[in-house]
């Protein structure tokens, strides 16, 4: 047998540990070649995207490929780590260090060559699927077809051919520093009883307690500010409470004789301790890495939702027409309007509203007044709540949905008044939630008696609208929306569905490429539990074999390893998932907008995966410790 086959081989003896880095890279160059595919596509060559989605394509290419360098190296630094004790019998058995390195070079250059290749035919497989996937996500108007990407399939071979090669010649090097009693004795060396600092596990406390209170004190762009101190805070509260917290409160747990020699609780915590220190910077990882992933993803999605559902609330109307004070032959614009509305065969019914403008406090155009009836008018056609004000009565109506300075606004209003033509003052009495008037700012409805009393307007404006039936066609609303926007006045038309399909069409691109990178990094993240789990296998059968010898069942056994592989995995996904809800809900408070719906479903998503993989992982490794004992 030469070199070369007995490195080859060496690959299909340790399958187990290696089958996790092969589909991970397996899975990594996919995903790159994906995007390769995307930026290389005909399709985008002579599109309006093209920029756009060549820019984001690039970048997270970029962010790929430069992650899938550290989670190869990871990955490898972890193969290693297990296979100590073999390097130190082929070293007695006559290898040389040079040998070794050699030997490590190959494996990881033959591993890297059929994962590259495997990813690459995988991508290809799905392509078309994937590009489908693609064409509903970016709204694009041209078909995303199939084609041979010949000049994807040469820079991601090429760009991961070359990153094994260097992560290959760089692990090599690192190897070469051991010392043959290290690599016989790694593994056996005593371990010192886990201590931990009571000081830096309190710091943990504090640090974690003060970035969470933080982040959900702030509101506005306060967000925005507070946002890196929280997140620094937050990392070094993290990294203490793995290496610190943990290991104090499982000794603290350990004194506690009735917890401790309850049923198996005394193999379960005696090793947990060494569990938690040794997986300290594992955890603090996967936590930092999934936190990343939750929030990147919740961001992207939470503000799709807020910026269409805003967009809708502010103009609840499927067209509307707001003239400049300077325009003329406004009753031209609003012909043309119907015109265009009946020509493209769109069953819509037109409301005039009217605007006074009044002088109110430190507003120069002054406050916009609605009169309740009319306001109602709209909110009947729209089927929102109508308002029921009494006589006298003026209320602040505000968005649901709110802009940054909304709120301050509605509430110092709260206190200025108009003086009527009767002498009589009319203060508002509280605020209220209207969704039946395009507005991007609070103002003010007043009763239809008090309406006819108001004092001379700075100013009265009249504003267009048309509400649309439902039994017309999307098609026929942004054809004709499109057409109005692009009339010779521009901005004064809105039409709500082509504003909504043109930001899909730019907002598309960006989710799709978040996701992707998102998933990435959770896959990657999951990857890491797996390699930390594996690494202990060998030492575990030897443990759990020592002990059935004393009496050990296999259900007791299937109960400790259940426990032990559910701490491993879930305790940094429950501070992960921790940190994403606090992010996402600091985000929120800074649009003034609730994202309890959308970051619930991100989250359970994630949640739902990691307990997959979980399931997955626990009955392989509960099988091959079984045989064992059994």
């Amino acid at each position: 047998m030469t070199f070369r086959q007995f490195a080859f081989n060496n690959v299909f003896r340790n399958k187990r540990l290696y089958a996790a880095y092969f589909l991970s890279s397996l899975f990594t160059v996919m995903v790159f070649f994906t995007f390769a595919i995307f930026a290389f596509h005909p399709s985008f060559q002579n599109s309006d995207m093209n920029k756009n989605v060549m820019f984001g394509l690039t970048v997270a290419g970029g962010i790929i490929y430069v992650f899938s360098f550290f989670f190869v190296l990871y990955s490898m630094s972890a193969f290693l780590q297990s296979r100590k004790k073999e390097f130190g019998l082929l070293m007695i058995q006559g290898m040389s260090t040079q040998q070794i390195r050699l030997m490590v070079f190959m494996e990881n250059m033959v591993i890297g060559l059929f994962a590259t290749i495997s990813g690459i035919l995988l991508g290809l497989v799905f392509a078309k699927l994937i590009l489908l996937l693609a064409e509903n996500v970016l709204i694009f108007e041209e078909s995303l077809h199939f084609y041979w990407p010949l000049s994807a399939v040469l820079i991601t071979f090429v760009s991961f051919i070359l990153l094994f090669l260097f992560i290959s010649l760089f692990v090599s090097f690192i190897l070469r520093t051991r010392k043959l009693v290290d690599l016989i004795k790694g593994d056996k060396k005593p371990k010192d009883e886990p201590k931990a600092s009571m000081l830096l596990s309190i710091l943990a406390v504090l640090l974690l307690l003060g970035g969470y209170g933080t982040a959900l004190y702030v509101k506005g762009m306060s967000v925005i500010v507070a946002m890196v101190p929280v997140i620094v805070v937050v990392i070094i509260g993290t990294y203490l409470l793995f290496s610190q917290l943990n290991v104090f409160i499982i000794r603290r747990l350990k004194r506690n004789e009735s917890l401790f020699w309850r049923n198996t609780n005394m193999i379960l915590f005696s090793d947990l301790a060494f569990r938690m220190k040794d997986n300290a910077r594992s955890f603090f990882m996967v936590a930092i890495i999934s936190t990343v992933a939750f929030s990147a993803i919740g961001a992207l999605y939470g503000t799709h939702s807020y910026l269409t559902k805003a967009i809708v609330q502010a103009n609840p109307f499927t067209y509307s027409y707001h003239p400049y004070d300077q325009t003329e032959n406004i009753q031209k614009n609003v012909q043309y309007a119907k015109n265009t509305i009946a020509q493209n065969g769109i069953d819509a019914k037109q409301l005039d509203m009217t605007e006074m403008y009044l002088p109110f406090a430190d507003k120069p155009d002054g406050i916009l007044v609605l009169n309740a009836k009319d306001y109602n008018k709209a909110a009947k056609l729209l089927g929102k709540k109508q308002l029921d004000l009494q006589a006298g009565e003026a209320v602040i109506a505000k968005q649901s949905i709110a802009n940054l300075n909304q709120n301050d606004h509605a509430d110092k209003w709260m206190q200025q008044s108009i003086t009527l033509t009767d002498g009589k003052t009319v203060k508002p009495s509280r605020q209220v939630e209207a969704d039946a008037y395009p507005n991007v700012d609070s103002y003010m409805i007043v009763a239809e008696e008090t309406y006819k009393k108001l004092p001379k307007p700075l100013k009265v404006k009249h504003h267009f609208v048309w509400i649309a039936s439902e039994k017309n066609k999307p098609e026929q609303l942004r054809k004709a929306g499109e057409l109005l926007q692009e009339h010779y006045e521009p901005g004064a038309f809105f039409s709500t569905d082509f504003v909504l399909y043109e930001i899909e069409k730019g907002y598309g691109p960006i989710l799709f490429i978040g996701l992707f990178i998102g998933i990435v990094f959770f896959v990657s993240a999951g990857s890491f539990l797996y390699f930390r789990l594996f690494t202990d296998l060998a030492e575990d059968k030897t443990k759990f074999q020592a002990i059935a010898k004393m009496g050990l069942t296999v259900p007791e056994m299937k109960k400790i390893v259940n426990r032990q592989t559910a701490l491993l995995f879930f305790a940094p996904m429950a501070v992960a998932l921790i940190h994403g809800a606090i992010a996402l809900t600091s985000l929120s408070r800074m649009f003034s907008y609730n994202l309890v719906r959308e970051s619930a479903m991100v989250l359970t998503s994630f949640l739902v995966i990691q307990i997959i993989y979980y399931l997955i992982v626990r009955f392989f490794y509960v099988k091959q410790i079984k045989e064992v004992i059994e």
